[in-house]
């Protein structure tokens, strides 16, 4: 029986199809960390301006991704953005345009609490020395900011990668409904093949998430020291 559920990962191309699935996975994951710490940077910038209006606008695009869940967001753009604009987007991009802005929203509050926790006298001594406003934050704020940051935004690239799941809500093809294919079509002849085919997709995750986990805590104990 064991043997058999085994089996389930390595008959036919089911292991391709798998190997394939996670590809659409990383592709949807990496492009929006990429896209997300773009924006999330600017974001945060933007954020430790003094105008009270716009900190306010910031807060409420960031508590507007925090308090709605994602897939209901996934289910906003893909079913009711679409149909409201009459366009058709692709499962794929609706999902890297979704993760993007969450990612953005979240590292712009990571990006507002480094620069906002640095000793106010730097920003002091660089005016002094005659900086002007984007000359203070590239050569003072920022590079002692990137240390304070840095842990946060690892963490939420591991947070944004394992979400990467609810893909599969909107109908894209990754690891997650690969191995659900892989299951209805294995289940009548092996009971198993859930077992097998969702440990191993847990196992795939692991061997992504993990090793970036334990990034995020070695450089925030080696900074905090």
């Amino acid at each position: 029986m064991l043997n058999s559920g085994v089996n389930v990962l390595t008959e036919g191309i089911n292991l391709q199809r798998l190997l394939g699935g996670l590809l659409v996975t990383a592709q949807i994951a990496f492009i929006s960390i990429i896209a997300g710490t773009a924006l999330g940077i600017l974001l945060g910038l933007v954020y430790t301006v003094k105008s009270k209006a716009v900190r306010l606008l910031c807060r409420f695009y960031l508590e507007v991704f925090r308090i709605i869940p994602i897939l209901v967001w996934l289910f906003i753009v893909y079913f009711g953005v679409t149909n409201l604009l009459d366009i058709h987007l692709e499962g794929e991009l609706v999902a890297i345009l979704v993760f993007s802005l969450w990612g953005a929203a979240e590292l712009g509050d990571i990006v507002r609490g480094a620069l906002e926790s640095l000793p106010k006298h730097q920003i002091e001594s660089g005016k002094a020395l005659g900086l002007e406003f984007w000359q203070l934050y590239r050569y003072v704020l920022i590079p002692q900011a990137v240390r304070r940051m840095l842990p946060g935004a690892i963490n939420l690239s591991t947070r944004m990668v394992k979400t990467t799941s609810l893909v599969v809500m909107i109908g894209v093809i990754d690891v997650v409904k690969v191995g659900q294919q892989i299951i209805e079509r294995s289940i009548l002849k092996e009971p198993t093949a859930s077992f097998w085919i969702y440990g191993f997709i847990f196992i795939l995750y692991f061997i992504i998430c993990y090793p970036l986990s334990l990034l995020a805590k070695r450089l925030e104990t080696k900074w905090e020291s």
